[in-house]
């Protein structure tokens, strides 16, 4: 069904996909789980989020969050014991994802679903669209970026200052991951296009997703190197995301909110990105009705 049919069909038959959505989302979960890809909480928090975005949003909308999903599961069990090795003692947590995660990566995106399964309105439907594309845009980037880049010869450089910091450390960014960031973002967008049938109407989509996605991971790092919470581990004598570090110390706060993890991090970073894309979506909108309309002047 397009997404843009009638208001009385969307209110009707959207939701008889959730059931679809839910078995589907399930399947998917328990998989998951059995690689050790997600935690027990990680797999209520994908089935709920994918039951929504497929049942409200639609098929385009659920594979979409598929290949996000599959593509960085692949990407996180990349060189994995490598990266362990290298940063595992940084990170606040480890790759299996737990429903905070999947939460602050997938939870705007399932909103933007859900107002899109019941709206009226052709132009808000659109705005929902790419709102969606951004928040999964930024998604993808950040942790196409944090895969690949944590694995990058070079040192990271903090965003913020440029000064070399250990991988793995929140706001230090790398040309690899830069890179493998506007490739996630840009893919994800690319992807969401050819499932809505390559419309004519949404060919800026892959643009609008590369933007979008690139400036909400470099608000990630931003944020990153700026609010959130770091620790000391007096033990090791490093510094880490975790209040209890690998070793089993409990560690000291060093500086950023309390409040502020690595998953509300990601939230705000998808909440920039969805933001950018909405902005794009309509400024391109405004330029291209300028544009029709000063071709019909005499």
């Amino acid at each position: 069904m397009s997404a843009y049919r009638s208001s009385s069909s969307l209110v009707q038959i959207r939701p008889m996909r959730l059931l679809p959505g839910l078995i589907l989302s399930s399947i998917i979960g328990l998989l998951a789980y059995r690689r050790r890809s997600l935690t027990k909480s990680g797999v209520a928090g994908a089935v709920t989020t994918g039951t929504t975005i497929f049942g409200l949003g639609g098929w385009s909308w659920g594979l979409s969050l598929i290949y996000f999903f599959v593509s960085s599961t692949l990407l996180s069990h990349f060189r994995e014991k490598e990266k362990a090795h290298i940063a595992a003692d940084k990170f606040s947590k480890d790759s299996q994802r737990d429903i905070g995660q999947v939460v602050a990566n997938g939870g705007l995106a399932a909103f933007f679903a859900a107002l899109s399964g019941f709206t009226r309105s052709k132009a808000l439907s659109r705005i929902l669209l790419t709102g969606f594309t951004g928040a999964m845009a930024t998604a993808t980037a950040d942790t196409w970026a944090t895969e690949l880049g944590v694995l990058n010869a070079q040192q990271p450089r903090l965003l913020t200052t440029g000064k070399p910091v250990a991988p793995g450390t929140s706001g230090g960014i790398t040309l690899s991951g830069s890179i493998a960031s506007m490739l996630g973002a840009f893919t994800l967008g690319l992807c969401f296009w050819i499932l809505q049938g390559l419309r004519k109407s949404l060919a800026a989509l892959p643009l609008i997703a590369l933007l979008s996605g690139l400036l909400g991971s470099l608000s990630d790092s931003l944020l990153g190197a700026t609010v959130q919470a770091m620790y000391f581990c007096t033990t090791c004598q490093c510094e880490t995301e975790r209040r209890v570090h690998s070793c089993g110390n409990r560690t000291n706060h060093l500086s950023g909110l309390l409040w502020c993890n690595n998953d509300v991090v990601n939230f705000f970073a998808t909440l920039v990105g969805s933001f950018t894309a909405i902005v794009l979506h309509l400024g391109l909108g405004a330029l291209s009705r300028k544009a029709k309309s000063t071709a019909f002047e005499p």
